[in-house]
Order: C-alpha cells, then sequence, then structure tokens
C-alpha cells in the first residue's frame, strides 16, 4: 500500500535537500515582552527560594544566580489562588533552565544533567526533543530551542548528530505546533528538507511490510513495559502515533512550501497510518489502543500509550474511541492517589518486572503523564464526548502538581510510586530535575487554554471548572509576535479590570465573557 509512494518520495528528497538552507534564524533576535497586568517582581521570591534548596554541583550555561534575570526576559508569568500550582510552574522553568548548555555550536538542551554513557554529543539525548520543543515554544528568546533543532540535525559537520534516530520521536509535529505560537514561517520551511530526510529514515528502517511501524520498548524511552521488551519488535501505540503527527505536520509544511507533491504524499501516509492504528491496534474487546506484538496478537492490557493517539488527534471523531478515556477515572484502570499509572491497575503484572531502573509496568512517570494530559486537552478541545470533563483534567493536573514535591520541596525526577508518591529514584543524582516531561505548555493550553492556531484569531478554551478559583491570571505570553493576557476575576476585585473572563493583546481587551467558557476572539 504504501511502496506505491516510495520513489517519489526519493526523488521529492532530492529535490528538497537541494533548498538553499540559509536562512537567517530568528533565534538571532530576541524579544522582550512586556506584561499588562502581573508584575516580575512578586515572583522572583520563588527562584530565591528554589536557589537555597540544594549545593549548586552542576552549573552550565545560565546558573542558579542568574536564574532570575533570563526568566524575566523569557517566561509568561502565572498567577493563581492554589499556591502549589504556582510553585510548580515557576520550579519548571528554573528547572528547565538548568539544562541549557552553550557548546561550541550553539546551545543544547539536555535530558539529564549528570552524563549518560548513551547520550551523543555534548550529553545530548533525542528521547526527549519533543518535550523539549512544546515547552521550550513560550520562551521569548527562540535561539535556545533552534540552536538545540540545528544541532540535532546539523551538527555533525553538516548532517544529523548519530543518535538522532536512537529514539521514537514527534519532532515534525512539535516544530509545527512550535511555528503556530511564533509564526516563524523561515525556520520550518528551512527545516522541512531534514524532517523529510529523518522520515524516510525512519520508513527504511522501522516500517512492518502492513505499513506499521515497528520498535522496541527501550527505544521509545520506555523500557521493560507489560507490552513488550528490548528486543520485541512490536508495533506500539508510540511510534505509530508519532509518525502519524509527522505525516500530517510535514503534508501542511509541504502545503505552506507550495510543494503540491509532498503535501499529498504526506497526507497520504497519515491517512493510511490511521487506518492501521485503528483497525490493528484497537481492541474491540477492551476498547482501548493497545501494542500489536511480533506475532500480530494484540497485547492484551491496557497501557498509557493507548492515550497517544490523541495526542496528535488521530482518532477520528464519532467512531466511540473516546470510549477508552473512561479507563482514567477507574481505579482498577489508571487512576491512582498520585496520578495515573503507565499500565492498568487491574492487571497481575502491574508492578511485577521493571528493571529496577526503569519501571514501565506500572509506576507514574512524568514523561507519560505530561504526553496523557495533552492528548485529553485534545480531547476535551476537539472531541465531541461525555466520557471525560473539565473536572477529570483539572483533577489530574492537581495530582500532577503533587506528585512533583520529594521531601516537602519541589522536585522533578524520572519515577514515583503510585500509591504514595515516593521518588523511586529520588536520592540518585542522575534523576534530579529530569527534564523529559512538559509542564508549563499544559497550563497554557490546558489549564488557562491558549489553543494555538495558524490564523490571527485568539482561542482560549480553560480546563479549569468554574467553581475551583476565583481568579487566575496568565500574562506575558509571546504569541504571533504579541503579549498575550489571559485572566479570570470571579468578582473583580482582584484585578480590577471587572468581573469574569477577559482576554488582552498588548493590553487591548479583545474578548470577554462571564463564565469561563471557549472564547475566541474576531
Amino acid at each position: 500500500m504504501l511502496t506505491n509512494f516510495k520513489h517519489k518520495i526519493i526523488a521529492l528528497s532530492i529535490v528538497i535537500a537541494c533548498i538553499n538552507s540559509s536562512c537567517k534564524s530568528t533565534a538571532e533576535h530576541s524579544q522582550k515582552g512586556k506584561s499588562v497586568i502581573l508584575k516580575e517582581k512578586n515572583f522572583k521570591h520563588y527562584v530565591d527560594y528554589f536557589n537555597t534548596m540544594e549545593d549548586e554541583n552542576l552549573k552550565f550555561a545560565i546558573p542558579n544566580d542568574s536564574a532570575w534575570a533570563w526568566m524575566e526576559k523569557n517566561i509568561p508569568l502565572f498567577e493563581c489562588p492554589q499556591q502549589n500550582f504556582e510553585e510548580i510552574y515557576y520550579f519548571r522553568w528554573w528547572s528547565a533552565r538548568k539544562h541549557i548548555k552553550k557548546t561550541p555550536q550553539g546551545f543544547a538542551i539536555t535530558e539529564f544533567l549528570v552524563d549518560r554513557s548513551y547520550a551523543d554529543k555534548y550529553n545530548m539525548i533525542s528521547c526527549a526533543l519533543g518535550h523539549h520543543i512544546n515547552e521550550f515554544r513560550w520562551v521569548h528568546d527562540p535561539k535556545y530551542i533552534e540552536q538545540d533543532v540545528h544541532l540535532w540535525y546539523r551538527g555533525n559537520d553538516g548532517k544529523p548528530m548519530k543518535k538522532l534516530r536512537t529514539f521514537s520521536s514527534w519532532t515534525a509535529d512539535a516544530l509545527y505546533n512550535r511555528y503556530l505560537v511564533n509564526k516563524d514561517e523561515k525556520f520550518l520551511l528551512d527545516m522541512y528538507p531534514d524532517l523529510f530526510a529523518e522520515y524516510i529514515a525512519w520508513e527504511e528502517d522501522r516500517q512492518r511490510k502492513d505499513g506499521l511501524f515497528w520498535q522496541f520498548d527501550v527505544k521509545d524511552g520506555m523500557e521493560e513495559s507489560l507490552s513488550g521488551a528490548r528486543k520485541l519488535r512490536n508495533a506500539r501505540p508510540t511510534i505509530n502515533s508519532y509518525m502519524f503527527g509527522n505525516a500530517v505536520a510535514l503534508s501542511k509544511i509541504a502545503a505552506m512550501k507550495g510543494d503540491k507533491a509532498g503535501e499529498i504524499v504526506f497526507k497520504a501516509r497519515a491517512a493510511v497510518l490511521q487506518q492501521l492504528v485503528e483497525t490493528k491496534l484497537w481492541n474491540q474487546k477492551s476498547e482501548f489502543f493497545e501494542t500489536l506484538t511480533e506475532k500480530d496478537t494484540l497485547a492484551q492490557v491496557r497501557e498509557a500509550i493507548g492515550f497517544i493517539p490523541w495526542y496528535f488527534n488521530l482518532p477520528e471523531k464519532g467512531k466511540g474511541f473516546e470510549k477508552a478515556w473512561e479507563q482514567i477515572k477507574d481505579e482498577k484502570g489508571f487512576s491512582a492517589p498520585f496520578g495515573l499509572t503507565t499500565a492498568e491497575r487491574r492487571s497481575p503484572r502491574f508492578r511485577t518486572h521493571g528493571t529496577g531502573t526503569c519501571e514501565w509496568d506500572g509506576a507514574i512517570w512524568p514523561f507519560a503523564s505530561s504526553q496523557t494530559l495533552t492528548a485529553l486537552a485534545n480531547v476535551l478541545n476537539n472531541y465531541n464526548q461525555n466520557f471525560v470533563a473539565k473536572t477529570d483534567y483539572f483533577k489530574q493536573m492537581d495530582l500532577y502538581v503533587q506528585s512533583q514535591y520529594y521531601r516537602g520541596k519541589p522536585y522533578l525526577g524520572e519515577y514515583l510510586d503510585e500509591t504514595t508518591g515516593y521518588w523511586l529514584m529520588g536520592d540518585r543524582e542522575r534523576s534530579r530535575y529530569y527534564n523529559h516531561s512538559t509542564f508549563n505548555d499544559l497550563v497554557i493550553t490546558g489549564l488557562v487554554g491558549l489553543r494555538p492556531r495558524v490564523d490571527e484569531k485568539i482561542e482560549v478554551n480553560p480546563l479549569i471548572p468554574q467553581e475551583k478559583w476565583d481568579w487566575f491570571c496568565l500574562d506575558n505570553v509571546l504569541y504571533h509576535g504579541n503579549i498575550i493576557t489571559i485572566l479570570w476575576d470571579k468578582t473583580g476585585e482582584k484585578y480590577k479590570k471587572g468581573k469574569g473572563f477577559r482576554i488582552f493583546k498588548n493590553g487591548k481587551e479583545i474578548a470577554t465573557s462571564e463564565k469561563l467558557e471557549r472564547v475566541i476572539s474576531e
């Protein structure tokens, strides 16, 4: 089915590779926004506290004593009445900043602060690249993520780094979503030949005869899962959803470029993968997307990776696939005291055979939690269904916040016990500040609900239940070159801008509502 396109795609890749990739990066043009409602100085105390929590044994491009100066220039500001939400928001920017590393070839962003034997140059690991792009797209100065991406794709004498494809990735999708925030068409089109070539390379060594992609669970960054193993070539919901997302993104980038043939080819790629995932990875009995084993039988176990198709809006609407989301509310499913487990709790194999350092047989990972919460926000925004609601999203975000503490202090690590909240590698140096998830992107696009769009309308759909908070404000968001401010003030007394829900663009009010509901400015 897919091989009919092979020769056309190879020919196209040769043509596209000849495109001049010398476009000037917007990384050279740092922009500083200006908050409208919130004052930066009111949040500095968080960073002062974070700096006292540790002896800074590892320092890179922006050490702790420069952290606030960097944050003040680069991040959206957030305020809410639930102090732990606010604290973890600033903690996540503070910890993400630790991973910015200056190299002879530009800035890199790491996953671990300590060196890992399987990393590429500069301790870079590609597994978390999609997370890094989605989180850093909200940083005002674009040079950090742009230079990191250029390093990955051109840092090996103009060629990709040797370990770029060590792990499955959704980079094309993430870069297109970044474009929806900053509208930097030049950077995206310049990356098109690189992303195109990467897609073809994945087809050459990871595509099965039926068109699905296979992957070892360790190369998904999810070793020793209930459905797989380090050496089993299973067709997993992860890589197949990633490749669908990448194909959709590449079709849109091709359309932007005026490459009609590329647009058609990648649309077809996406359509085929959508059909294959829906027919071959959906278990009618369990009503869930599952791993297809080497023996072409479904794994017969629900895992959090079965939610990933919605990260890319893959499942077709109106076919009942959304019923899978009931499992996040079921204590026998994925619902646990400290968040969402990586495998269903009813399984007799739950938490039975993890390796002791990477347990994907049920423990909670921020990596998976952030993917599932992104997918859940898509369901609540883009699907007409009655299985989950705003209350479910807020509950899981609340648990995600609560989980990011260790011995009473903000903490981010690899994975934790689902019932006690205890970080299972919390005392190991490698686990501290594990940069393999998103949080602030979830606050901005999910909780507060700014939904990036290709047009110039501002769409905000907060997933905060009406009765939860009397006020909140997200300010200094650099979006399409403008500063966006979003606030809710139940009484009008907190921000003195009137009662209700309000959106401002460069300080000018552009939309209002009496309720916390979806608002789209004209």
